[in-house]
């Protein structure tokens, strides 16, 4: 009998931010191959698994090796960083598998950019400042379309979570100050959200990029930005306010 293939989210880095289920596929299965360079190791400490780092591998080693544990029908399961549906590059590892017929579930995990926000304890969609969160990145190696740059998201004003350009901190500010965010905008950097050695540096755009060229933070960071970080007191969510009916709560 062949089972489909687990694709699992690992979550941002705390083995207790694993899905009840993501957990309990882990437990099961009979060869795991994770992202090695990213997703905390303890996740996989005393599975009953045959486990496989996919750190230096290719993608045609990658595939290669899920499909002949498929084929000998066993439980095999993919483990990725955060949640794999926001820069996971799963997209070509089930496009792969899809040619060769071999199916595949996705389970979803807790994204970095969330950990990030609880790390900072704040909420990035505030009534009345903004309602809308974009997750982005800094054009480097990899192109992002120019229409996506952040000098045109920066013209909406939301609150945006920027992966992988923490290295590009001085490029960052500089497009987001060109499109309009004003230098004393709220920014912080998470390194590691979660994980025991995290690591928060908190500015404005004026000066975040002198304090991370003199932290340790280099990479495996997130970026959050937009004026729903400040602490000043902003206008109360409706959701709970003693005079607004709904459905479940009616004003008497």
């Amino acid at each position: 009998m062949h089972i489909p293939v687990q694709f699992v989210g690992a979550g941002p880095g705390d083995p207790d931010l694993i899905t009840l289920k993501g957990r309990r596929i882990l437990d099961e299965a009979e060869l795991i191959v994770y992202a090695g360079s990213l997703v905390n190791p303890a996740l996989v400490e005393g599975v009953q698994a045959r486990v496989y780092d996919s750190a230096r591998m290719n993608l045609d080693e990658i595939i290669e090796l899920i499909a002949t544990g498929y084929g000998q029908g066993k439980k095999v399961v993919r483990l990725h960083t955060g949640d794999p549906a926001i820069y996971g590059a799963i997209r070509e590892q089930m496009q792969r598998l899809d040619e060769l017929d071999i199916p595949y579930n996705v389970i979803p995990g807790v994204s970095s950019a969330l950990a990030s926000a609880a790390a900072l304890k704040v909420e990035l969609t505030v009534p009345e400042v903004t309602q809308t969160v974009i997750f982005t990145r800094q054009a480097g190696r990899t192109p992002v379309p120019e229409a996506e740059s952040l000098r045109k998201i920066a013209a909406i004003g939301a609150s945006l979570c920027i992966f992988l350009s923490v290295s590009m901190i001085e490029k960052v500010v500089a497009e987001l100050t060109a499109g309009g965010y004003p230098d004393d905008t709220p920014i912080a950097v998470v390194e590691k959200a979660s994980w025991p050695d995290q690591q928060v540096v908190r500015g404005r755009l004026v000066d975040i990029a002198e304090k991370i060229r003199n932290s340790a933070i280099r990479k495996t960071a997130m970026i959050l930005v937009g004026r729903a970080l400040a602490d000043d007191k902003t206008a109360e969510s409706k959701l709970y306010d003693a005079g607004f009916s709904h459905e479940y709560r009616r004003i008497t």
